[in-house]
């Protein structure tokens, strides 16, 4: 089956904080992470609903990788891992 990517993909394990004013706080960290968005995997939460727009903080160990929150949308959602788009 050929490559259906659009952007290519990096292994990262970046935090992840997500935000919805309704699910409230939720971390993970990426699996990986391209232009297009990333896969995060979380822990002892549940997973937000496909079609779910969260804001989205990266964080690495010494501060924010984003000050500001990024706007991404669950694409996807297998077992205790999500797909992130960046809405555009």
């Amino acid at each position: 089956m050929p490559e259906r990517r659009q952007y290519k993909r990096t292994s990262a394990a970046i935090r992840v904080e997500m935000q919805h004013p309704s699910i409230g706080l939720i971390v993970g960290f990426t699996k990986d992470i391209s232009d297009g968005g990333a896969r995060v995997e979380i822990e002892n939460q549940p997973c937000p609903p496909v079609g779910t727009e969260l804001q989205v903080r990266f964080r690495k160990s010494v501060g924010p990788i984003n000050l500001d929150p990024v706007r991404m949308r669950v694409m996807h959602q297998n077992r205790n891992a999500i797909g992130l788009s960046f809405v555009r």
